[in-house]
């Protein structure tokens, strides 16, 4: 499920004030923002916070978690000004990571949240389980399956026995297909090669550039290659993709249909390898590209997700990530069910 680990000096000592509920820090930290909340055992939010995304393998480790630490101090110090007095330390840190693909990078990261001491134990997980985790009804026990289609895409099951199923999810080279980012590239591709003829014709070698003000594909190809159109823009071409699927445009509508293909494959094998093939249980599906709610890709999903897993009830989760690491904290402290439902309903 993730790293844990408990703080390497021996400090128990957690300042909180007398009278005061155990805190939870919720970290959920994607490529593109990070949100923190801290949360008493009662499951009332007392501070909450948001910084930049979290790119370890971009900025180098440090310097990640100093961004994290930044966001947490600047929501201690908002809520010391609104006269809510906050622990020095928490008793559970339940952070959930972009980035956090691999055992080795669970276990880097849950050994540098412990040198920092935010809490007296830190769990560490990859932040689909943040999804996962908000996604699952109120009252639920920790069992389902998660997919996630945003920037990339990625997959993770739990269930309540601690076991888990998941992918590397690092792109190309763990078998990964599609996300906003790789649903862009394809449309790029497609539309390049329809412009010059080694291509079938499609609509999107007119769509593209013309999002972008450009009157053809080589002056979009050429604004790409050299930086006239900075390459965190490319995200902005799923929209389009999915429009002239819409449309009808055979070669983005096959596009759409891929990744629908692509989503519930990895479903149908996390279902499986928990056992859940044949049994109730929820697939919770998040990340911007699916809660865009397409139809022509959502009912796909569910098509298809039915004639694999016919029991399985598919759900998009609205709630932010952070009430999912939140939940897991309060799991992991063994809060209260009333203290799950307090929480739920900030969120709600």
């Amino acid at each position: 499920m993730g790293v844990t680990t408990d703080r390497a000096d021996g400090v128990v000592e957690d300042g909180t004030a007398p009278g005061a509920l155990p805190l939870v820090l919720a970290v959920d930290a994607g490529n593109s923002k990070t949100d923190i909340a801290l949360v008493d055992t009662a499951g009332t939010v007392l501070a909450t916070g948001r910084g930049p995304g979290f790119q370890p393998q971009v900025t180098g480790l440090a310097a990640a978690f100093d961004a994290i630490a930044a966001t947490l101090a600047a929501a201690r110090t908002r809520a010391a000004a609104a006269g809510t007095s906050l622990a020095a330390t928490a008793a559970h840190v339940s952070a959930c990571l972009a980035n956090a693909d691999l055992p080795v990078e669970e276990a880097a990261f849950a050994a540098e949240l412990g040198d920092r001491a935010w809490g007296r134990s830190v769990e560490v997980r990859n932040d689909t389980f943040a999804v996962l985790r908000a996604g699952l009804p109120a009252g639920a026990e920790p069992r389902g399956v998660a997919v996630v289609c945003g920037a990339g895409i990625n997959c993770v099951g739990m269930t309540p026995d601690g076991r888990t199923a998941r992918f590397p999810a690092l792109g190309q080279i763990s078998g990964d297909w599609g996300g906003g980012g790789g649903l862009a590239d394809e449309a790029l591709w497609f539309a390049a090669r329809a412009e010059d003829g080694r291509g079938e014709p499609t609509a999107l070698a007119r769509a593209l550039p013309e999002h972008f003000g450009l009157p053809s594909m080589p002056a979009l190809i050429e604004a790409l290659h050299l930086d006239g159109i900075p390459r965190t823009r490319r995200h902005e071409l799923t929209p389009v993709l999915f429009a002239v699927a819409a449309d009808g445009d055979p070669v983005a509508r096959a596009l759409v249909h891929r990744q629908a293909d692509e989503v519930v494959a990895m479903a149908a094998v996390a279902l499986d390898r928990l056992g859940l093939l044949s049994e109730e249980v929820p697939v919770v599906l998040g990340g911007s590209v699916l809660a865009a709610r397409h139809p022509q890709l959502h009912d796909r999903i569910a098509e298809r997700l039915a004639a694999r897993a016919p029991r399985a009830r598919l759900t998009l989760v609205t709630a932010p990530p952070v009430l999912g690491a939140a939940l897991l904290g309060l799991d992991a402290v063994a809060a209260p069910p009333e203290a799950h439902t307090t929480l739920r309903a900030h969120y709600a």
